[in-house]
């Protein structure tokens, strides 16, 4: 018993050394957003923020510099901000800098947001993809115009001219009021100015640095992190019922960077690198399929199909783009099996290019499938096609190389001597010939017809 309590008390003296020695925490971390928000990016500050939470740091520094993103996305990174345990302070910098479109909605998400000098926010309109535009019909653009239950008045009325509104520019309007909407409550929820923040939604608006601190959109202008401290320190924050104040005298700040998960997730996620996965997952599908037991064409097919469709799940595709991709793709092949004559492929060339250009269903910036690359690919494709055609129309004018029609000016020997008929060999095979003037043994005859079983002959003519 002696020696279990020695044990025990040893064990309890090296996790409270050990303890001792585990470095303490950083005061805050700094998480940098550069580019296009999207599902790796709200991966990473979500997850940036969990670790805060759980690593006991008192604040999380998001270092924003974007041209806007996706709506899902933006919204996944402003939830995991509103249920932060830890104050979230959103920082536009360096000079330069911006927090456009979805970045506005971020900042205004955030406990306490700040901005470098030199920098922007705003150009907040959401940017449906289709006819119609953004601006509901009728819409003058001034702050509340069409906004509350006159949206939807006006939607069952028409337009301002007496017609009735399209179905898409009632979706505009649906669209437009859903956002402004989103970001009024966000700055009432922090004490922001709404109707600015409307305005940025409903006409695009946009401020520098001074001018959205003067117009209380932010909470201060910083123009470094040290400065970003000080101008923290002090500031009082309520989360979750409970007053919390930052003292930012000596803070340490922990720089997280995207780990192998995020890197992964970008690269995936990235519209171009998802567009190739999927052509070498169906390419190597069929190759599989057309040579069974090749394997590896039906490995690497099936992990691209894999990783495509996870990429387009949590992308905004359009299956209609998607569909004639794949239809355009089984044409083509189609085309080297089917006697068309080009119709078939000429037709999946167009359908896998329109397929193509309308498969990424947005026009946020980072988030369309390059141009450049779907007219190589189709370029490519096209190749290949009329290299097809080519060789088929060249293969049409070579000679027949098997059956009767072959033998027809080929050359025999004849196996004897003899006038009229007899036997020759032709091909390592033995025949029944006629002939129209005699022959000696070993003779050499060409071919003219072949009459049932039996060939008409000619002497070989020699070469002068």
């Amino acid at each position: 018993m002696r020696y279990l309590t020695l044990a025990f008390t040893t064990l309890l003296l090296a996790s409270s050394h050990a303890a001792e020695l585990r470095p303490a925490p950083a005061d805050a971390l700094l998480l940098k957003v550069n580019g296009a928000i999207g599902p790796a990016v709200s991966d990473f500050v979500e997850r940036g923020i969990e670790r805060a939470a759980g690593d006991g740091n008192r604040a999380v520094i998001l270092k924003l510099d974007t041209p806007g993103g996706l709506d899902t996305s933006m919204r996944a990174i402003i939830k995991a901000i509103l249920a932060s345990p830890v104050p979230v302070i959103v920082y536009v910098a360096p000079s330069g800098a911006r927090a456009a479109s979805a970045g506005t909605y971020i900042l205004y998400a955030s406990h306490y947001a700040a901005m470098a000098p030199a920098t922007n926010l705003g150009a907040a309109t959401p940017i449906p993809i289709g006819p119609g535009g953004v601006t509901p019909p009728g819409d003058t653009g001034r702050p509340g115009a069409g906004s509350g239950s006159g949206g939807k008045d006006s939607e069952a009325k028409g337009d301002a001219d007496g017609e009735p509104a399209s179905p898409q520019k009632a979706m505009a309007r649906k669209i437009l009021n859903d956002a402004v909407a989103y970001i009024r409550s966000l700055a009432q929820l922090r004490g922001r100015n709404a109707d600015w923040a409307e305005e940025a939604v409903r006409t695009g608006a946009s401020l520098s640095a001074d001018e959205a601190l003067a117009k209380h959109v932010i909470d201060a202008v910083a123009k470094d992190r040290g400065e970003l401290l000080k101008k923290l320190n002090g500031r009082t924050f309520t989360i979750n019922d409970t007053a919390i104040t930052l003292n930012t005298d000596g803070w340490t700040i922990k720089t997280v960077e995207p780990d192998w998960r995020s890197k992964l997730l970008a690269v995936i996620t990235n519209p171009n690198i998802a567009y190739i996965l999927m052509l070498l997952g169906i390419y190597g599908l069929l190759f599989e399929l057309y040579n069974p037991g090749a394997v590896l064409p039906g490995i690497v097919g099936a992990i691209s199909v894999v990783l495509a469709l996870y990429a387009f799940h949590v992308l905004p595709v359009n299956y209609a783009g998607a569909a004639l991709v794949v239809i355009g793709i089984a044409l083509i092949v189609a085309e080297l099996f089917l006697p068309s004559f080009g119709v078939i492929g000429f037709g999946g060339i167009a359908a896998f290019i329109i397929g193509s250009i309308i498969l990424m269903d947005t026009d946020v910036e980072g988030y369309r499938v390059s141009m450049p690359l779907i007219l190589t690919v189709a370029v490519v494709a096209a190749g290949l096609f009329a290299a097809t055609l080519l060789l088929a129309m060249r293969q049409r004018k070579r000679p027949i190389a098997t059956g009767r029609e072959e033998m027809i000016g080929a050359t025999a020997e004849a196996l004897d001597t003899f006038s009229e008929s007899g036997l020759v060999r032709v091909h390592g095979e033995i025949w029944s010939a006629n002939v129209n003037q005699p022959v000696t043994r070993g003779q050499i005859l060409r071919i003219r017809k072949i009459v049932g079983l039996t060939l008409e002959l000619e002497p070989e003519r020699e070469e002068k």
